[in-house]
């Protein structure tokens, strides 16, 4: 967690990460790294097939290896996936206690809206 929020400090700016809770920060976290569409893919494939090698997922997907790893890279800072070397590949899948976490907070989000309570313009 400690790298995590190190990684997301460098990119927001210390001064002003003390002024949300640690809830804002990591939904922003997570919010982030599925900001990509091939991010969602990703995850979508992972999610499909409960485990993947990195291999299987270029195969899968129209990007190449290089673009692939730096999406697995992202996904895996913010804590959403973690991979295990076998041998001579890396084998991805969900961290789904995070995963948990990062699904409660989205919904915790969208929740807070009631469509009944609409004062707006």
């Amino acid at each position: 967690m400690l790298n995590i929020n190190r990684i997301f400090t460098i990119n927001m700016g210390a001064s002003k990460l003390t002024e949300y809770t640690q809830k804002e920060i990591n939904l922003a976290k997570y919010a982030k790294a599925l900001a990509h569409p091939a991010r969602v893919a990703i995850v979508k494939l992972l999610l499909k097939k409960q485990t993947c090698i990195c291999g299987t997922i270029v195969d899968e997907l129209p990007i190449s290896q290089s673009t692939v790893s730096q999406h697995l890279k992202e996904l895996k800072n913010a804590g959403l996936i973690k991979g295990e070397i076998e041998g001579a590949a890396v084998c991805y899948c969900i961290d789904e206690k995070e995963w948990l976490f990062a699904q409660s907070l989205i919904t915790g989000l969208f929740d807070k809206h009631s469509s009944n309570n609409l004062k707006c313009c």
